[in-house]
């Protein structure tokens, strides 16, 4: 069955290539708009199946598309990629000595079949100083990530607790996408 990942993810190409996955990557034009809303299962699953169906509509729906949607959560409020450095260094201030989610909804179509799941892992971070935040974000790597923060990072050491499969708050939960992937 051919395969199109619809995601510019790094991360999400290097789990699925691990994995033993072979599949091609189309981009997905959709701009999700969920930046500081209460998140729930349904917003982020929509963001997930309009990805799908955005590539579906340009490649046809004879192939399987894969695509998914990484939320970090506080408070129910969904902290999404920041803007800036500023927005970084709050978000990552919000986050310290607390214990938030991070849920990601998966998304498969093929054909006129379509199923999107979710999955959430709880992590704690240790409580953060100032100077620890800015010392990161210097890296730039929180700029391109949901919450301000890539848990895989050779440089994070906020994270002292995870309760929930890790890959998910990398990007993409392999479990979850393997037992829907079952259903195709």
């Amino acid at each position: 069955m051919q395969m199109i990942l619809a995601s510019n993810s790094p991360r999400r190409k290097e789990i699925l290539q691990k994995a033993g996955y072979n599949f091609e990557i189309v981009s997905s034009n959709y701009d999700e708009k969920i930046n500081n809303l209460k998140f729930s299962n349904e917003l982020v699953e929509n963001c997930a199946k309009q990805k799908a169906l955005d590539v579906q509509n340009r490649i046809g729906k004879d192939k399987l598309i894969i695509s998914a949607d990484t939320v970090v959560v506080l408070n129910d409020i969904i902290l999404g990629k920041p803007k800036d450095e500023n927005e970084a260094f709050e978000m990552l201030k919000s986050l310290s000595d607390k214990t938030h989610f991070v849920a990601t909804s998966i998304c498969l179509a093929k054909n006129e079949k379509i199923i999107t799941a979710t999955q959430k892992t709880f992590v704690t971070f240790k409580k953060l100083s100032d100077e620890e935040i800015l010392n990161y974000i210097q890296t730039k790597n929180p700029l391109d990530k949901a919450g301000s923060y890539g848990i895989q990072d050779e440089n994070f050491d906020f994270a002292i607790e995870l309760n929930g499969e890790l890959n998910n708050v990398i990007g993409f939960p392999l479990n979850l996408f393997e037992e829907v992937l079952k259903t195709f």
